[in-house]
C-alpha cells in the first residue's frame, strides 16, 4: 500500500547494504524519474536539471568509473577498505541515478535575467536538490533501499565520456538504489525550538 506524501518523507532514509535485485519493474522504476522531471518547480520553470537512469551492466560501470577514478589517489593500504564499501553498498545495487545541472541553460537565463545572475546558480542546485529528494522518497516508497553519494567531480569527465553526454552538463550526485538488507539507524533529531521559529 503506498504511504501518505508526509509519511514517505518521515520513513525516507539511506541505506548502505544493497542488493542487486528490484521489487518492482523497470518501467515503473522510468516512471519515477519522469514524474519527477515534470513535476519537480525550477526558478522561471527553466527545468535545469538532468537526469540519466542507469541499470544493468551501465550501473555496475559506473561504479568501476568510481572505482578506477579512487584507485589512482587514494593510498593504497586505505584503497582496499574503499573498494569494499562501494562493492557492499553502491555497486551491489540495482541501479544508480544520475542528478547534473545544465550549464548552458544556466548561463541563458543569467543573459536573459542579469539583475539575478548572482543568484541562478544557487537556484539550479536548489531545483537539484528537489529532484532529488522526490526520487529517492519515490524509490523508497517503491521498496527500494537508497543513498546518496558524491564522488563528482573526481568522475565527470569519465561519466560524461562513458554515456556520451553534453560537456556542460554538470554532475552533481550519484542516487545508487536496491533492495535493502539492512535496517536504518534512527534518525537523531536537533531540537525543533532550535531549527523552527513560529509567529502568530
Amino acid at each position: 500500500m503506498e504511504k501518505s506524501f508526509k509519511e514517505a518523507l518521515a520513513n525516507r532514509r539511506s541505506f548502505y547494504a544493497l542488493t542487486g535485485s528490484s521489487p518492482v519493474p523497470d518501467k515503473e522504476i522510468e516512471d519515477i524519474i519522469v514524474f519527477a522531471a515534470n513535476n519537480v518547480p525550477s526558478a522561471f520553470n527553466s527545468q535545469t536539471t538532468r537526469m540519466v537512469l542507469l541499470l544493468g551492466e551501465n550501473h555496475k560501470a559506473l561504479w568501476n568509473i568510481v572505482k578506477e577514478t579512487l584507485k589512482k589517489i587514494v593510498p593504497e593500504q586505505a584503497y582496499s577498505k574503499t573498494e569494499q564499501k562501494i562493492d557492499n553498498s553502491f555497486a551491489s545495487g540495482y541501479g544508480t541515478v544520475l542528478f547534473f545541472e545544465d550549464g548552458t541553460t544556466i548561463k541563458k537565463l543569467e543573459t536573459e535575467f542579469p539583475l539575478y545572475k548572482d543568484n541562478l546558480k544557487n537556484w539550479s542546485q536548489q531545483t537539484s536538490g528537489m529532484h532529488q529528494l522526490v526520487v529517492w522518497t519515490m524509490l523508497e516508497n517503491a521498496g527500494f533501499g537508497v543513498s546518496l553519494q558524491h564522488y563528482n567531480p573526481l568522475i565527470d569527465e569519465e561519466v560524461r565520456k562513458k554515456w556520451n553526454l553534453p560537456a556542460d552538463w554538470v554532475l552533481i550526485g550519484q542516487m545508487p538504489f536496491g533492495k535493502p538488507l539492512d535496517v536504518p539507524r534512527k534518525k537523531e533529531l536537533q531540537p525543533i525550538e532550535k531549527r523552527v521559529k513560529i509567529f502568530k
